[in-house]
């Protein structure tokens, strides 16, 4: 009776020190939500590194999770911006994988964001080609400093003339002339390439390219709802509008256009778009130019569509015409003329007289499908070595 009693104690004491420890022990914390970790992972780049929202905190951040699938997310990522002028807000797609630390997080910024986008179940085998700089779905085109093709007509119908309202300006405080602001026309603002289109926020809609480009449309009204939708050159995303849901400001309904490459937004000046070339001065200044034609902010700019790989437009440096010639140099017969601003393909191209344009000087010469020959100098191609190889 007596060892019953003891063992009886015994028992109850142990009992007693477990429960005692299980009630003192502290709770484990609980994972921090997705939203949370990509809305501090955001606003912590974006503070350093955009002085415009350099104040923003996590009431400005809106994280949108758009695809979950086997401990996967991705989404889109926005910090909003003060409804000023010159303020624009900072928007990036997300991919994130649940570990046993929590979730890992990489934006579209991020060199993680590609190789994470391999494996990602939540996105289709067209979006991880387009994440990729590398990727060739429309044409083997890689942004680099030596070649400025990006295959994009304006943002509107080919064949209309819209005003260019603002020349090349910041987004934000982000440095690069990214962005121009365009009016008129029709009014529908239509994808500059075909891609991958994403709704940042309301008003704000995003085309992933490939091959590294990306382009934004902002103050936009009736924007379509896109989550990875295929587009295609000219397809519509919305109306000029004077919408700053994630902030800035808009006087009068217009179209502000974003070029990015790789990734961040970057300088448009002497890129073609839409037979074009952007040249920057002070912020919405500068001018564009369709061979020697030249348009200032306040001015009508035709859409000409989208510049192939293999073709030029003629640039005859403040001429009217350049000649033609039977062989590559001026030792040839003149074979007719072209005029400035036409658009020619080249068959192939050789070496020869050297000459002096808008660009500088070269002995390229360039023979086109008609079988006559045109100094490089006089013909916009975006690179300076030969489009379609030598002949």
């Amino acid at each position: 009776m007596e060892t019953d009693v003891i063992r009886g104690q015994a028992i109850a004491v142990a009992a007693g020190i477990a429960l005692s420890l299980f009630a003192t022990a502290p709770a484990a914390a609980a994972p921090a939500d997705l939203e949370s970790v990509v809305a501090e992972q955001l606003l912590g780049q974006t503070t350093n590194n955009r002085a415009d929202l350099s104040t923003a905190d996590e009431s400005d951040a809106r994280i949108t999770v758009t695809e979950e699938a086997d401990g996967w997310a991705f989404g889109t990522a926005v910090i909003v911006a003060e409804k000023k002028e010159d303020a624009m807000p900072e928007g990036r797609l997300f991919l994130a994988k649940r570990t046993g630390k929590g979730w890992q997080v990489s934006f579209d910024s991020d060199a993680a964001f590609v190789e994470m986008s391999k494996t990602a179940p939540v996105l289709s085998k067209e979006e991880r080609e387009r994440f990729s700089p590398t990727a060739g779905l429309d044409g083997d085109v890689s942004v680099n400093a030596t070649d400025l093709r990006t295959q994009m007509a304006l943002p509107w119908a080919v064949g209309q003339t819209w005003t260019m309202t603002g020349g090349p300006h910041p987004w934000g405080s982000s440095g690069a002339y990214a962005s121009m602001d365009f009016a008129g026309g029709d009014q529908v603002v239509r994808a500059m390439r075909s891609g991958t289109a994403y709704t940042m926020c309301t008003g704000w809609v995003r085309v992933i390219h490939g091959n590294g480009y990306a382009t934004d449309y902002y103050h936009l009204w009736s924007n379509i709802s896109a989550n990875g939708t295929p587009v295609s050159q000219g397809t519509y995303l919305g109306y000029t509008g004077t919408d700053v849901t994630c902030g800035g400001s808009a006087t009068g309904r217009h179209v502000h256009i974003g070029f990015r490459i790789n990734n961040a937004y970057a300088s448009l000046a002497q890129y073609a778009i839409g037979k074009w070339v952007p040249n920057a001065g002070a912020a919405y200044g500068g001018y564009m130019l369709h061979g020697s034609y030249r348009v200032n902010p306040g001015g009508g700019v035709y859409n000409y569509g989208a510049l192939g790989l293999t073709q030029g437009f003629i640039d005859a440096n403040g001429g009217g015409t350049v000649n033609q010639r039977t062989g590559p140099g001026t030792g040839y017969a003149v074979a007719g003329s072209v005029a400035d601003g036409a658009t020619v393909t080249v068959s192939c191209s050789a070496t020869g007289t050297s000459h002096t344009g808008r660009y500088g000087t070269s002995n390229l010469w360039n023979k086109l499908s008609n079988g006559r020959w045109i100094a490089d100098v006089y013909l916009w191609t975006g690179v300076s070595n030969p489009v379609n190889g030598w002949c």
